[in-house]
């Protein structure tokens, strides 16, 4: 796992005159949807009632910050559960675990919190579902992500994965009548489609999942790049290296009209030559990304002479998810039902 830094501060990028007014293209939804909020506060909530040192396996979302100022508050990030303590606490990431990860965690004891997405959560059900009815699934996604290996985990005799609509025009399948395509929550909307396409060309019959794979933050943060990307000359997205939507945004960018789009951390990635000769930047955020982030390339920008915002609005989102169970009583034993979503956008 990489080692998380704080962002450092140095000079301000130059304010470089170009013809025309320099602005900046905002788009909106960004940043924190309600699987990473609830994700988020589960570790810091469960940091409260248990005290330092709670476990998370894997990155509990992937950024790198986010990870970072949870490593500060006590949390201990480990690779599998066989790195924690018996009979300590654990949280499961919003990435989601296959049953053996479950099964491993109670054999040594650890009490385990469940900080899944629901909508992760959703793909799982369907692929135990299917699997039952004898279906072989068809699972759209990067091989070795922690998502596709959860949801590939329900059911590993059935799950084929699919890594690219290339990739598509190869699979075999043993019944073609029974077969059905499931998708990781994080992947390019235009891209997952294509796929599709190729395999519906060489398996007629192949049955759809009865509701949308793709979660709804992801949709919504592709569609509004999509917007922001035709007018730009540079977006600029932040999110991590390993954050699959984050960096599906700038494939996004460039695919709808971008000139130029890079993915940075930290305002402080940001290069002086990629202003060179810009007069609009789109900026957008990835869905693990807390919008203070965002807020530091803002100010970056502004410092360049980029210093009118527009904000581009495409969707409004108010999906709130609840605490995981295993939060869901205070210490008093009092039930805490409060639901989640949002927070982060700032």
């Amino acid at each position: 796992m990489p080692v998380p830094r704080v962002p450092r501060r140095r000079e301000r990028l130059q304010d470089i005159p170009v013809d025309g007014l320099k602005k900046v293209l905002l788009a909106s939804p960004r940043g924190y949807c309600a699987g990473v909020d609830r994700a988020v506060i589960a570790v810091e909530k469960a940091l409260e009632r248990f005290g330092a040192p709670v476990y998370v396996r894997k990155q509990i979302v992937h950024n790198i910050h986010v990870v970072a100022e949870l490593e500060q508050k006590g949390a201990i990030f480990v690779e599998e559960v066989d790195e924690v303590p018996e009979g300590a606490h654990v949280v499961f990431s919003a990435h989601g675990v296959s049953p053996a990860v479950v099964r491993a965690a109670s054999d040594r004891g650890l009490q385990a919190i469940d900080a899944t997405c629901p909508l992760v959560t959703k793909v799982h059900r369907e692929a135990v579902r299917f699997a039952r009815d004898d279906f072989e699934i068809l699972l759209i996604g990067h091989e070795g992500h922690e998502e596709v290996e959860g949801t590939a985990g329900e059911a590993p005799e059935h799950v084929t994965i699919v890594n690219s609509p290339e990739h598509a025009d190869t699979i075999e399948v043993k019944d073609p009548s029974k077969v059905v395509w499931l998708s990781q929550t994080t992947l390019s909307v235009d891209e997952t489609m294509e796929t599709v396409r190729r395999l519906r060309v060489r398996f007629p019959e192949l049955h759809d999942p009865p509701s949308d794979d793709i979660c709804y933050a992801t949709q919504n943060r592709q569609v509004a790049i999509k917007k922001v990307a035709k007018d730009a000359d540079l977006v600029i997205v932040v999110g991590s290296a390993n954050s699959s939507n984050s960096v599906r945004l700038v494939e996004v960018a460039l695919e709808y009209g971008a000139k130029a789009a890079y993915r940075v951390d930290y305002a402080d990635e940001m290069r002086q030559e990629w202003l060179d000769g810009v007069e609009t930047v789109g900026v957008t955020s990835g869905a693990s990304v807390p919008e203070v982030l965002v807020q530091e390339v803002l100010a970056e920008l502004a410092g360049a002479g980029y210093g009118s915002v527009e904000e581009v609005r495409t969707a409004e989102e108010d999906l709130l998810f609840s605490l995981p169970k295993e939060l869901r009583q205070d210490s008093s034993g009092r039930r805490d039902d409060r639901a989640l979503g949002g927070r982060g956008r700032g």
